[in-house]
């Protein structure tokens, strides 16, 4: 949807697809108010009547990027389902340019997020989590995911491999000798190792 969208027929779900459209296009960095309105063709006040501010929007995209990770046909195994509910977190992210950048720049109470906290929660505590564990371990296990995420997608628009030229043995004699276990290509394997080390190995 790009263009002469009416003050009346606009709503925030429209808002929020545009910004989203638009952040896949040009990135996190050329996401504004008034972006969103030249690409609907509206004005930018009649973009904030309906999303009010631009940390609002941000907000809202967030929690609509969240909401793309299905919560059906999860796995019965308390821990199990419990991974399978990040990894599906984490492919919503991987999923939109700059995705773990915008959410991890939000603090969102809104319905896909609670509901995904929810379920990710409920599973731990069906694993025989405490109250507090199932909290902490839920917080950890995001921020993780969120993390590894951004590092991944930054590390997507960077040419070469800027650790490898920095480190050197003389100077970083430890982390020269783990260098290759950094390689930005072993993202995958580096989450279901935070995984493990997070939720219990299996």
């Amino acid at each position: 949807m790009t263009k002469r969208q009416t003050g009346d027929r606009l709503a925030p779900d429209t808002v929020v697809r545009a910004a989203l459209d638009l952040l896949d296009e040009k990135g996190l960095e050329a996401l504004s108010a008034r972006a969103v309105a030249d690409r609907l063709g509206v004005r930018m006040n009649t973009v904030l009547w309906h999303v009010k501010t631009k940390a609002r929007m941000l907000d809202l995209m967030a929690d609509a990027v969240v909401g793309e990770a299905p919560l059906d046909g999860l796995p019965d195994e308390p821990r199990e389902r419990a991974r399978e509910v990040v990894r599906r977190y984490r492919r919503a992210l991987l999923a939109h340019r700059d995705g773990a950048a915008l959410v991890v720049g939000t603090y969102v109470a809104e319905p896909h997020t609670l509901r995904l906290a929810e379920t990710l929660v409920a599973a731990l505590l069906d694993a025989g989590l405490d109250e507090r564990g199932a909290a902490w371990t839920t917080w950890t296990v995001l921020y993780f995911t969120l993390g590894l995420t951004q590092e991944q997608q930054a590390a997507e628009r960077m040419s070469g491999d800027r650790l490898e030229r920095a480190v050197t043995e003389a100077g970083h004699p430890a982390l020269h000798r783990v260098l290759g276990h950094l390689a930005s290509g072993s993202f995958e394997e580096r989450f279901e190792y935070g995984l493990d080390a997070v939720l219990g190995g299996r």
